[in-house]
């Protein structure tokens, strides 16, 4: 059956982990008779989480799509993850969809991710509708959540329903938009008279309604001023105006997995939520003009879309997620690719249903859908006619903060680990494989130790490679402080030919890496070993004498040495040059330098003051905050060894809504009190 953009919803189920999203989606497929029973996350039968990785962590790890007709509205459910260290998923899935369900828990406060998910739809401009699931839970608190979400974002909120509480649980609601009761029962939920004890509370909610309708609409604002009152459906309208330009957050509740209040949830979708159609801010540049366009979701109009997400599966090969926002898709077509500029042959479009594939004829403007073997695109690529060529604007994906060095368990495996981690990369751009020429390790970086740890167990269960994680090297460095002359003498006698070099060379701080210098007198050294003295002292400058680590920051000028006419060669002059820089830097007042970081942190103002001191705590120097809405950005400069593990840090300090980026700024001697242990740790290394 083939839907028309007026039919189609495209809703993104949003939420920290562990606030029962996956559950929700299981409940409304269950309603919409797309599946025959409800399927449970501890059991690992749900529809949407079908990975083995996901079944054994019981979690989300990757967005899931799946779709239910209801009401004969197609709903496309885009289910993601929870968790923070899977934001990638989470920027895929809200570029196809064209709402978001954001569920959270009824535990009468703003639970934590939540206010950062709403915040990022609000910048995105994607409509919203809040579940508060649990209400079948002892002690739920609907009104306490509905408080706290209040308190947060004044006049942007409008719970629509009035829960029927018993013995502490959500037995029915109200909807006070329709003036109607419902208790949940077995076959779904059955109309009542609304409770003459909670005729007072709907009348009021249904004034707090009728205001937020009516300031989406300046005809609506003028009559309600002028009557006092809207009707049912001028309200309903003026919600609908609210909701498309994130002005109105409509508040439910129930129990997914009780499955109570999830019909109406249904119901709410269909009625409010913005139909495919009447998406108007998709953004692409018109390859033929140059200039940037907004596409209507039109079926008669030319082909568009975009890639959001690639899989790819050892046996099956490579899947990916599109979104159509113009035209239809037709299985057996050609389409561009506007990103690699090349034909693309479609062979079968899907429907997905988590891990199931439903093959059809086409895909329609605003519907979501699958396509396998397409050899030269990927995520967020655009695919488009030939004749009317565009690019969509790619997905933003958040640069890696957390690095682990990577080695086989087994040797010899190294090769097959950058390959599978190479493999990977397609379908996950959150993440990178690089090595560190510093330390000579292979760094796996990403957003959090989980996503790592998902990422080891995806190449063993893939690839059969064994990974083993470590914290990473420091990349420290050795430098001098101090002025120190030494002398080298490289004498070996035997048959034939003996070896003989002689230098005299002071050794002193200078700004540079490494600068050669040379002041003899009287043909001392001939000019033609002055390489071979410079070579000898390069060769050994990868070695400090603290702890080994490369040095920087040296001069060396060469004043005085001898030669002997017959022994004396170049390789003896390299010996003696390395002899003089031994006895030179350990005289030259040493010291450890350690690499310095620029942090850039986005915090809610409200931690400005715990963050500012941890990073104290960690040796960093606050250079500066500066206040960006409702954020600080806080600038400073960290010690690398300081911040290894950050990322988790800084989201236990602000309940996940802290964000950095770091560059490298530069080098700074190690504090005295640290030198010991990392010299140390150096020569057990």
């Amino acid at each position: 059956m083939k839907f028309q953009g007026e039919n189609i919803r495209n809703i993104a189920i949003v939420g920290h982990s562990g606030e029962g999203k996956t559950t929700l989606c299981e409940a409304m497929l269950f309603n919409g008779g797309a599946i025959d029973r409800m399927g449970k996350v501890l059991d690992g039968t749900t529809v949407s989480d079908y990975d083995d990785l996901e079944k054994a962590k019981k979690m989300s790890i990757y967005t899931s799509a799946s779709h239910l007709v209801w009401k004969d509205v197609k709903v496309n459910l885009l289910d993601l993850p929870g968790y923070y260290d899977f934001e990638g998923e989470r920027s895929e899935g809200l570029r196809a969809a064209g709402g978001a369900l954001l569920v959270i828990g009824a535990n009468g406060v703003l639970p934590i991710g939540a206010e950062s998910i709403v915040d990022y739809c609000l910048k995105l401009g994607k409509p919203l509708i809040i579940f508060i699931n649990g209400m079948d839970k002892e002690n739920a608190d609907y009104l306490g959540t509905v408080a706290a979400l209040r308190a947060k974002y004044a006049g942007k909120l409008a719970p629509i329903q009035i829960p029927i509480m018993e013995n502490g649980k959500m037995q029915g609601c109200i909807n006070a938009l329709q003036e109607r009761a419902y208790l949940f029962k077995e076959g779904g939920p059955q109309e009542i008279p609304i409770p003459d004890d909670m005729k007072g509370a709907v009348e009021e909610m249904k004034q707090s309604l009728m205001e937020t309708a009516a300031e989406n609409d300046e005809i609506l604002l003028d009559k309600y001023f002028e009557t006092g009152d809207l009707t049912r459906e001028e309200t309903i309208r003026g919600i609908r105006m609210g909701i498309a330009s994130v002005n109105t957050i409509p508040v439910m509740a129930g129990s997914a997995l009780q499955n109570r209040g999830v019909i109406n949830l249904l119901n709410e979708i269909v009625t409010y939520m913005p139909q495919a159609r009447e998406r108007l801010n998709t953004m692409a540049e018109d390859l033929q003009t140059d200039k940037m366009m907004s596409l209507r979701t039109l079926e008669d109009a030319p082909f568009a879309a975009q890639v959001f997400k690639t899989v790819i599966d050892p046996f099956s090969g490579k899947l990916s997620y599109i979104k159509s926002f113009r035209g239809t898709l037709k299985s057996g077509s050609t389409v561009w690719n506007s990103n690699t500029e090349c034909e693309e042959r479609i062979g079968q479009v899907y429907l997905l249903r988590g891990k199931k594939m439903e093959p059809v004829d086409e895909l329609g403007a605003g519907d979501i859908g699958a396509v396998n073997k397409l050899g030269n695109t990927n995520t967020g690529d655009t695919l488009c006619d030939i004749n009317a060529k565009v690019r969509f604007t790619p997905i933003h994906f958040p640069k890696p903060t957390l690095f682990m060095a990577v080695s086989a368990e087994k040797k010899g495996e190294e090769d097959k680990i950058f390959a599978g981690l190479a493999k990977l990369a397609e379908e996950d751009y959150t993440f990178s494989v690089e090595k560190n020429t510093e330390t000579g390790e292979l760094l796996l970086g990403g957003q959090g130790d989980v996503q790592l740890e998902m990422l080891v167990k995806k190449v063993k269960a893939r690839y059969g490679v064994d990974i083993k994680l470590s914290s990473p090297r420091v990349a420290y460095r050795e430098t001098i402080r101090g002025n120190a002359d030494a002398e080298g003498k490289h004498k070996k006698q035997s048959g034939g030919h003996g070896q003989y070099g002689h230098v005299k060379i002071r050794f002193s701080p200078c700004e540079e890496d490494f600068v050669f210098d040379e002041e003899v007198v009287g043909g001392a050294v001939p000019k033609n070993y002055f390489p071979a003295v410079e070579k000898g002292l390069r060769e050994c400058l990868a070695n400090g004498p603290l702890a080994g680590y490369p040095v920087v920051g040296v001069k060396a000028v060469l004043y005085d040495g001898s030669y002997h006419d017959v022994d004396s060669n170049e390789l003896s002059f390299k010996m003696a040059a390395a002899i003089a820089y031994k006895e030179g830097l350990k005289n030259a007042k040493p010291v450890l330098l350690e690499p310095i970081q620029r942090l850039k942190i986005a915090i809610p103002s409200d931690y400005l003051g715990d963050v500012m001191g941890d990073i104290n705590k960690r040796r960093g120097r606050i250079m500066g905050t500066d206040a960006e809405g409702k954020n600080s950005i806080i600038t400073a400069e960290v010690p690398l060894a300081e911040i290894m593990e950050y990322t988790m840090e800084l989201r236990s300090l602000t309940r996940g809504s802290g964000k950095f980026v770091s560059e490298f700024l530069g080098y700074e001697e190690v504090p005295f009190n640290l030198v010991d242990k990392i010299i140390s740790d150096a020569q057990k290394a």
